[in-house]
């Protein structure tokens, strides 16, 4: 039997994106935590009533408390939003008997001196802490209390997420400010921090202490972390913004490797473009051959291209020094022929859509390809390890 979990916050946006996981989980589309079976996702949030808490509290097998309070209209109700509702889901679960395992979704700021550690805010989550380790330590129960820092998932804008902001801002051609480019943001992304309540849920969280606003990785550690965050300032996630946003115009993706800040944060940018935004025009170079059209550009890695061939129509006919492509055929019939432009030494594929190879173009070996077909056009993906430039295109004329 699979677990009943329990998320309260749940329409929240660390609410939200923990029970669509958890929910691809219960229903064998994620199969990467094979530890992890879950039955049931019991949703509690606003709209929900007490008889409803009071049965979910009685079934739950695990309960991530991320419900919480964070623009009340009066400073009081942090208070009452935070530890008041805290209490009252322990004392739900002490009525139940339930002794389920307990996640606390707590703050940096109730880590924090000065301007957050004296807030209503930060003193409620702080008060929301102690309620959760004594209840831990009074009913043997296993508590684990995370302190977020800055969070970036898709969420309302200008509500709490300044990154959140920005992304719906730029996307949406809206004005935004930015007081200080150089402040700097500590940022856990959504899906790093689901994937950590995936931990949580093997009993592989990572515990860590607080020093400061430094979160410090600590096996002895009384609190819980994720501890895959970015530093970043504001002014470079604005500028970060400002390129994804001409990318349909520059075809440039800027570089995004595996587990950088910028891959996540271009994933979280396009889910703020409004739906007319989702889809864009290329530029197609068409004369009556065919069309060339340039696809995407890479900072680092060329660009990938389509050419239509019509038929019978023969493209190419050229060599390059140093530049190196490829020639993937995806429709249609053609014929790829090579030749060493030095040795003289020829080579020639046949290529279909119906059997889809990539045929290097060497450097130094001048090239072609043809389309066969009387009646279909030939579509090839072509992607090159450079951009073209105009002023050095390393691109000579010289038959096959």
């Amino acid at each position: 039997m699979g677990m009943k979990i329990l998320v309260t916050g749940a329409k929240g946006m660390v609410g939200t994106a923990l029970c669509h996981n958890l929910r691809n989980l219960r229903d064998g589309k994620n199969r990467t935590r094979p530890g992890i079976a879950v039955d049931e996702v019991l949703e509690y949030d606003l709209d929900s009533t007490p008889e409803q808490l009071r049965q979910y509290c009685a079934q739950a097998d695990f309960v991530f408390h991320l419900a919480g309070v964070n623009r009340p209209e009066n400073p009081e109700d942090f208070m009452k939003g935070n530890f008041g509702f805290s209490s009252d889901l322990l004392n739900q679960l002490k009525q139940a008997g339930n002794k389920a395992p307990v996640m606390l979704s707590s703050s940096i700021q109730a880590t924090l001196a000065g301007r957050f550690g004296e807030s209503e805010y930060g003193k409620s989550k702080r008060a929301g802490e102690e309620l959760f380790f004594d209840y831990g330590a009074q009913n043997g129960i296993k508590v684990a209390v995370y302190r977020f820092p800055n969070l970036m998932g898709h969420s309302c804008p200008k509500y709490n997420s300044a990154v959140s902001t920005f992304c719906w801002a730029v996307a949406n051609d809206q004005p935004f400010t930015v007081n200080d480019p150089t402040t700097q943001l500590d940022l856990l992304y959504i899906d790093d921090l689901v994937e950590g309540m995936f931990d949580l849920l093997e009993g592989r969280e990572v515990h860590c202490r607080f020093e400061g606003a430094e979160t410090v990785v600590d096996p002895a550690g009384q609190f819980c972390c994720v501890p895959v965050t970015y530093k970043v300032t504001l002014g470079k996630i604005v500028e970060l913004l400002q390129k994804f946003k001409t990318q349909p115009q520059t075809l440039i993706m800027p570089k995004m490797p595996e587990g950088s800040f910028e891959k996540k944060l271009y994933s979280l940018y396009l889910t703020y473009l409004p739906k007319e935004a989702f889809k864009y025009p290329f530029k197609m170079n068409v004369d009556d051959r065919g069309s060339f059209t340039e696809l995407v550009h890479t900072a680092d890695c060329g660009q990938v291209s389509v050419n239509i061939s019509k038929p019978g129509i023969t493209k190419g006919q050229h060599w390059h020094n140093s530049k190196w492509e490829l020639f993937i055929v995806v429709a249609g019939h053609g014929l790829i022929q090579e030749r060493n432009i030095t040795t003289g030494e020829t080579v020639e594929f046949e290529v279909s859509g119906e059997e889809i190879e990539a045929v290097q173009m060497i450097p130094g070996w001048t090239h072609n390809i043809i389309n066969l077909s009387e009646t279909e056009n030939l579509v090839t993906v072509m992607i090159c390890n450079e951009i073209f430039d105009p002023n050095r295109p390393d691109t000579f004329f010289e038959k096959v």
